[in-house]
């Protein structure tokens, strides 16, 4: 079943320890992943494509409308990981409450931290860490035209 790839943290590092003792090279990304579009599938796809597993950091229902407001997620929590599980490129998904995924980086301790190209490696949320311990932080290019912000807003005017 996909839902076996949602992981507690402690499930998580006892998976990428495997995994990196099989010589696999860790990825990992984050976000909300409220509404899924094209955007989010391209974006994984080539994230997994930097390495042999890819890790993702979901926000909870409390940190997302903790940083997009009151009226997000619309998507629930359960939807959101199960749906993420669910794709391929998608190797564990795991959960987190607080404003950034720096606590669940610094123990997975990926290769590779990935965000979208509207960040630069300065402004990743542990790319200092990464880099200190012999890993990478790269951006990918977003597909314009795509987030869950303007479909929102373009429902909204339906």
């Amino acid at each position: 079943m996909t839902a076996d790839k949602i992981l507690s943290l402690p499930q998580a590092l006892v998976q990428v320890a495997k995994w990196q003792q099989a010589g696999e090279k860790i990825v990992f990304t984050n976000g909300c992943f409220d509404i899924v579009h094209l955007g989010h599938i391209d974006y994984l796809e080539k994230a997994r494509a930097l390495g042999d597993k890819l890790v993702l950091g979901l926000n909870t229902d409390a940190s997302v409308s903790r940083l997009k407001g009151p009226t997000r997620p619309v998507v629930n929590q359960y939807a959101r990981a199960r749906m993420m599980a669910a794709l391929a490129f998608v190797d564990a998904v795991i959960l987190f409450d607080e404003p950034t995924p720096l606590q669940v980086i610094e123990q997975i301790k990926p290769d590779i931290l990935v965000k979208g190209d509207d960040y630069t490696v300065e402004n990743i949320v542990g790319s200092d860490f990464v880099i200190s311990n012999g890993g990478c932080v790269q951006t990918i290019p977003l597909v314009k035209g795509f987030s869950t912000s303007s479909l929102i807003e373009k429902i909204k005017q339906m």
